[in-house]
């Protein structure tokens, strides 16, 4: 039996998955080996397996076997394999060091780096994996490496005849399941004469 995927924070006793062994006699179902940690329990007459505990995902998957015996010789029985799986649920959002960063900027200066933002996020696998973007663009005057977090001007700047000063908002963006999560910073750039 290989039930479909429990949500890591699945509330107990929720429904697994309901076993059925093919015998012309009453069986009585119970979990023979493989639950060291006893998250489960099954019903010893439906055959109906539901967790019994908070789910540890890091656990998982799990791999225990059901027997079947007959109800009323305890030498005659079988087994069957049970493959638990949980869904490592996106937790975290990512988060910068930092939500404000200032930065000065020479007027006139040629496409440049700026500054490589850098955000971190606790969870594993994809959903700790980031790519970054600008929420607002100043008319293209600005552009991220989507995998580095490396902020780049994309033109020079004029001190007298336009803004001194731009607040560009960086996003880091996990691969998250089910949502994706989105943590901000801040980047003040101030152009000087």
């Amino acid at each position: 039996y290989q039930p479909a995927p429990l949500a890591e924070k699945a509330p107990i006793d929720t429904f697994v998955v309901e076993i059925s062994a093919l015998y012309k006699l009453p069986v009585n179902y119970s979990i023979a080996s493989g639950d060291e940690k006893g998250y489960f329990i099954i019903h010893s007459s439906s055959g109906i397996v539901r967790t019994s505990k908070n789910l540890e995902p890091e656990d998982f998957p799990v791999n225990f076997k059901v027997r079947a015996t007959d109800s009323s010789n305890a030498a005659i029985f079988n087994e069957v394999e049970v493959k638990v799986e949980v869904i490592d649920e996106n937790n975290f959002p990512p988060v910068f060091p930092s939500s404000l960063l200032e930065e000065t900027l020479p007027e006139g200066s040629l496409p440049t780096q700026i500054v490589q933002l850098k955000a971190q996020d606790s969870d594993t696998g994809r959903n700790g994996l980031l790519t970054y973007g600008i929420l607002n663009e100043h008319g293209l005057k600005f552009r991220i490496n989507e995998t580095t977090g490396i902020l780049y001007s994309t033109a020079p700047f004029d001190y007298e005849e336009e803004p001194r000063e731009y607040q560009v908002v960086v996003y880091a963006e996990d691969d998250g399941i089910p949502e994706k999560k989105r943590g901000y910073c801040t980047v003040v750039i101030k152009i000087t004469d």
